[in-house]
Order: C-alpha cells, then structure tokens, then sequence
C-alpha cells in the first residue's frame, strides 16, 4: 500500500532513527563528569512519525526498469526503495537505495566542482577518525546538538535559542526526506544555515544523504562526504570538520575514511530519545530523560553532549525550552560541540574558497544564559502550595541571577519570574519554582 505522495515516509521505516545503531541492547548512558567515563554507544528502534511535506517535489526520471516483477535491490536490478516507482515516495533519502536507483535524490551532485583537492591537516587536540568523541572535556555546559535538519521546525528552535543566548550545533544532512538539497536557491534551508552561523552556532556535516557509512561502498563513503561539503561551499565557502555518522554507526574502514578526510566523529552521552517520542503524549518522556540526566549532578564536575532532532515538531516546539529551562536552572550553560571540548572555533570548518570564521559576530555563550522576559510567573497549581515572598527587603536581580549567585538579589518581581533555582537562577516554571528541585525560599517564591 502506497502512502499519499504528501507524506514522506520517514518514520514509518527505520530511517530517521539517525542517531542510533551500533550495539543492539546497550544501556542508555546520561553524562559523566567532563574526561572521565566509558563510552558507550547506544541502540534505539525506528522513528514513527511521518512528516508532511509542505513543497511540492518534481520526481527525477527514472531509468527504464530492469525486471519484470517491480523489485529490486542485491540481485533483481535498478530502481528504488524495494518497488520501483516514481516521485518522493521512492526516490527521497535515506529510503531510497542509491545503489539501485538512479533517480534516488541521494545520487544528485551538488553544482561546482569536488572538494576531494582541498587540503586537509588535522589541527587541535581533539582526535580525528577513529572511535569517535562521546562527551566534553569543559566543566559546567551542556552541548546540545540537533540532527537531520534543516527542516520546517528549525527556524522555531533557532528562535528559542536566540531568546535564552544559548548556543547549539547542528548536524546538518545535505538532502533527505524530500526536502531537496541545503543549497538550492529555492529553498529555505541557504537563510536557515547561514542563520546559524550568524547566531554563532555550529554547522556540522550529518552526510549528504543520511547513509549507512558502515554498509555502502568506500567510493559511496567519500561521496556522502564530498557532496555535503559541496554544498556546504556553494553556502559558505567552506564546510565543516566535524561530522556525525548516522545511525551512529562508523566501522573501522569508516573511521579510517573519516580520519584521512579530516573529520571528528561526534556521538553524545545524554540521548533523549525525541525521536521516539515525537507526538504530544509521548515527549515527556523525552523531558524526562534530559532532567533524569542532570539531577543529582553538579556543573562544577560533570558535563552533557546531549542529541536531538530539529526535524520533530515537539523537540521544536516543546523539548527545547525545556531543555534551556532545565540546564539554565541546574548552572551549566549551552554551548556548540567546539566549545564544549575547548576546541577553537579557528578549527571547526576548512576553507573551500572563502574566509573561515575565527571567532563569531554573535554575542557568545560564555555570557550569561538566561530565561527569556516574562512578565509574571505563573499561578501555582491549585493542589500545591506556595511558600510566601521573602519579608527581608533585597535588591530584585537585574540579570536573572539571584541568591548566592547574584549578590544576594531575589527573583520576587523581576522580569524572568519569581522562583530562585538552587543554583541561583530567576524563572517561573517547575525547575526553578518547585521546593522538591532546591527552589529558594528565602529568594523568591516556590512552590
């Protein structure tokens, strides 16, 4: 049965379970303290969610079929996705096999030429190829990172971030989920990426068309690396030097590619599994295991690489906030993966024609991170109580920050709510508000 060419079909398969593979029935793992632990890697089942497509899509010619029953793969021959057709529904990355199909969009070449020639020395401290980086070296941040995009939800989460000062990284993929290339003119994803780069985020390669590095050919291995890099030049002027394998899966010849191209292979250490829990009955779930993450650990000691994806409207809309919200509360601050392992920002990106960036135009991250303006905390729940205002008279904080963070300021009537997290931040939401969380009377309001 056919799905309506309006859909794509990414999560009724298995192929925007982009963050996980590898070790089937390993742990969850959620942080460790900064240069310390064993890293794990995680496993996850298939995304269920389909994503309707708001442009329409002009489906490539396919090439004359070359078996008699509408299959093919390994032995029957060419087409796409296991049935041969046309348009989004068999032709969109990731689901469409580019060794079968020739019209799958994963086999299109981004305009101008290979950057195969670019040179390609590895500088810094952090490591290249091999087994790959799974968490922060610097104390007190929290790295989150988004997947998959750009898609129609990442202006939404560029937004929040913004309104916080908070910094992320996203791993960019070139052309997936019929969403057609990052650097087609037509689309929206050229303002969204250099937003990001203006915003002073980082840009990270997630492959051009989401595939296994593990499982397609060596020359398939380069050309998702290479054609994301085209793209990212035809953007940029240069592309990145930091890359996520999708699926999280990386063999030993992989990892051997990704090293002679000069690439750091990103994992995460804090998963929050939004891809599985992308509707609005489940992504508390999601909540839950961010704030699980963070309780009990303290930012002088312990540090977060933390994975979601921009392409689910409840990580958006929803998961986000409350992630800044939840670490914000906690004392770590939001920061890109290059920052995250004291790496400078000199070495994120390679050039390709044009000016790397050495430092961004954006305020940075190492400013206070702070709630967005709200003019009142909410009312607390009718089945809870509220611990009254404070009667000694102290200054109300004119930065967010409050008790023994801010001098002894109190949140009680300032702009980011009335409650004063145990770490020393104003807000008005549960992790600041609730006594149970180390909300501070004595500063503000709680609940």
């Amino acid at each position: 049965m056919r799905i309506p060419s309006f859909f794509v079909a990414i999560a009724t398969l298995s192929v925007l379970a982009e963050a996980h593979g590898g070790i089937p029935g390993a742990p969850k793992l959620f942080g460790r303290s900064a240069r310390g632990g064993a890293r794990v890697r995680r496993s996850y089942g298939p995304e269920p969610r389909a994503v309707e497509v708001k442009e329409p899509y002009s489906a490539p010619h396919l090439e004359t079929r070359q078996t008699t029953d509408n299959r093919c793969g390994s032995g029957r021959g060419n087409c796409a996705a296991g049935v041969c057709g046309q348009g989004p529904d068999y032709c969109s990355a990731p689901d469409c096999q580019i060794t079968y199909g020739p019209g799958c969009d994963g086999n299109k070449v981004p305009a101008g030429g290979s950057t195969s020639g670019i040179a390609r020395p590895l500088v810094g401290s952090q490591p290249y190829g091999g087994a790959g980086i799974y968490d922060c070296v610097v104390n007190g941040v929290v790295s989150l990172t988004f997947d998959d995009g750009p898609w129609i939800y990442t202006s939404d989460i560029l937004d929040v971030l913004k309104s916080y000062n908070a910094k992320a990284t996203f791993f960019i993929t070139g052309i997936n989920i019929g969403k057609g290339a990052i650097d087609d003119a037509s689309k929206p994803w050229p303002a969204i990426i250099r937003r990001m780069i203006a915003d002073g985020h980082q840009v990270a390669s997630h492959t051009w068309s989401h595939q296994d590095l593990s499982t397609v050919t060596a020359q398939q291995r380069l050309n998702q690396m290479y054609y994301n890099e085209m793209a990212f030049r035809n953007l940029l002027g240069y592309f990145p030097t930091y890359m996520r394998p999708p699926y999280s899966s990386c063999n030993s010849a992989c990892q051997s590619a990704l090293r002679t191209l000069g690439y750091h292979i990103t994992y995460f250490d804090l998963d929050t599994d939004d891809y599985n829990q992308a509707t609005p009955d489940k992504i508390q779930t999601a909540k839950n295991n961010f704030a699980n993450a963070l309780r009990g650990n303290s930012p002088a000691n312990s540090d977060f690489l933390a994975i979601a994806h921009d392409i689910h409207e409840q990580t958006a809309r929803n998961l986000t906030k409350f992630m800044l919200d939840t670490l914000v509360a906690g004392g770590y601050r939001a920061v890109t993966v290059g920052e995250c392992l004291a790496d400078p920002i000199a070495n994120w990106y390679r050039s390709a024609g044009g000016s790397v960036p050495t430092s961004s135009s954006a305020p940075p991250s190492s400013t206070s991170i702070r709630p967005p303006s709200s003019t009142s905390a909410p009312p607390p729940s009718s089945t809870t109580s509220s611990t009254p205002p404070p009667s000694t008279s102290k200054p109300i904080t004119k930065d967010a920050k409050c008790a023994s963070n801010g001098n002894g300021a109190t949140c009680q009537g300032s702009q980011w709510g009335n409650c004063c997290s145990h770490a020393g931040w104003c807000g008005s939401t549960d992790v600041y508000c609730q006594l149970s969380r180390g909300c501070q009377p004595a500063f503000g309001t709680c609940r």
